[in-house]
Parts: C-alpha cells; structure tokens; sequence
C-alpha cells in the first residue's frame, strides 16, 4: 500500500507513516499474540508494512515482522501458527530474522538495514539497540544500502525454477530498485512499486510493457514461465535495471549477505 507520509524532509532526511500510533485497531490482536509468542525467543521484534503505516486493509494484507537475535524456525513456527490463528484478517503472518551483526559495520548491507530499521519498523518487544536515534538522508547510499544487491539476486533467479512465487519476488525486488532509481533521479524517496513503475515507464518508455508485468507478477498475478525466463535473460528488463542501478547508484561494493526480511526478494 502507497505510504502517503513516505518522502523527505526539507533537510533531505527520509519520512515514513510507519508509527504506533497508526497501527489499524483491527490488527491489535494479532500484534498481541506475536508479542506473547516471541517473548524470550528473540531480542528485538519490530513492525513493518502497511500494518505499520495504517494503510493496511483486511483480508488482503500481509503483517510483517522482523525478529532481532532469533532462531529462524522458531519464528517460522511462530508465523504459521499467527496466520493460521488469523488468516480472516490478513492474508500472512511473515517474520523475517536478522542478527545483531547485520546491522554492525560500515558495509552496504549494514547501512541499509540500519536505514530500513529506523524509519520502516515499528518496535514491538525488546530493548530497541540497533535502532539508530537519528534520521537517514534519502541519498544513493541509502538506495545502494536497500537494492544494492539486485545483480547476486538475479544470479539465484537464473538458477531457479519459474513459477509464481519466482515472479513475485521478481517483481517485488526488481521494483523496489526502480523505487531506488526514482528516487535518486528525481530526487525524492519512494519505496513505492506503483509509483516506481509509472515514473520509470516515463523516462524509459520502451520499458513500460516490462516494468507493468513485473508489477502484475509483484500483486501475484501473470506468472507464464515463458515470460519469467525472458525478464531473467541477457538484455532481460531485470538485466537493465541491474545495469541501471550500476550506473546510476551503485552496486553492494562489499561482502555483506542482508537482512533476510520482506524488503528484499
């Protein structure tokens, strides 16, 4: 869902909805219970999404969450048992898990998760420690730090077998770095798909039929295998945006691996 407080400052700082406050009462419950059941599992929980920004709407939104110091298949546990708990109200319960040592370093991969946690995670359970108290510029290095790593994801992708849940991460991370590029050519700051995929079809109007068909496979629609592979091949529009965002922000530059979370792919 479109993030309408999502930008920057005048200071150029990013801005987000995401807030406790905006939480959706009909989502309280379910929070309730991720907190009861992540209590002494995890160090941190945190909120993000359109949950987190109140742009939720039930059923066909997700709730996600991200665990700080936690055992992966503890928290998957805790995910199904949350969405089959309340699958009338959202269509998944998802918790994404870092480590304390994602968020440690002068790396690509640390800042982005540095940048993401400030200003899209709501803080749920825990002491808050790896939440920065200062706002991130909306720049090419908070850009790089969220989308940085498209080239090593398009490399799995060429690996894997085509079918809906492929083109949906397709679509959802090539996207978010087209929101990255938005961003930095227009200057602004946008997470948004939609927007993303517009605006880019504005000023590469070649591009417009691929970058709607990454935003269908995003939504979960139009997988055909045929067209997956094309979008994954040499001179394949995730090819160009990967080239794209080389040029014009930059590849990770480092090792780091990422917050396995939603925001990527």
């Amino acid at each position: 869902m479109l993030d309408p407080r999502e930008g920057l400052t005048p200071d150029g700082l990013i801005t987000t909805g995401a807030d406790r406050s905006r939480v959706p009462a009909a989502h309280e419950a379910v929070l309730e219970q991720a907190v009861a059941g992540a209590a002494g599992r995890v160090g941190e929980l945190h909120l993000y999404g359109s949950v987190a920004t109140g742009t939720a709407r039930s059923p066909g939104s997700d709730v996600d969450l991200l665990a700080i110091d936690a055992d992966p298949e503890e928290m998957a546990r805790l995910a199904a048992d949350l969405g089959r708990r309340f699958g009338a109200l959202c269509r998944e319960v998802a918790v994404g898990v870092a480590q304390p040592d994602d968020y440690r370093g002068a790396d690509d991969a640390a800042y982005g998760n540095r940048v993401f946690l400030r200003h899209y995670c709501v803080p749920l359970l825990g002491d808050d420690a790896h939440r920065s108290a200062h706002p991130f510029p909306g720049d090419r290095d908070a850009a790089r730090g969220f989308n940085g790593d498209l080239g090593r994801h398009l490399a799995r992708w060429r690996a894997a077998e085509p079918g809906p849940d492929l083109a949906r991460r397709v679509g959802r991370k090539t996207l978010l770095a087209v929101a990255g590029l938005v961003s930095v050519t227009d200057a602004t700051w946008t997470t948004d798909r939609d927007t993303a995929a517009h605006r880019w079809g504005e000023l590469r109007p070649s591009w417009r039929e691929d970058l709607q068909r990454l935003l269908r496979w995003a939504g979960g629609t139009d997988d055909d295998p045929a067209a997956v592979r094309a979008a994954l091949g040499e001179g394949g529009v995730v090819d160009r945006v990967v080239a794209d965002f080389a040029e014009r922000i930059g590849l990770w530059r480092d090792g780091g691996s990422g917050v396995p979370s939603r925001r990527g792919g």
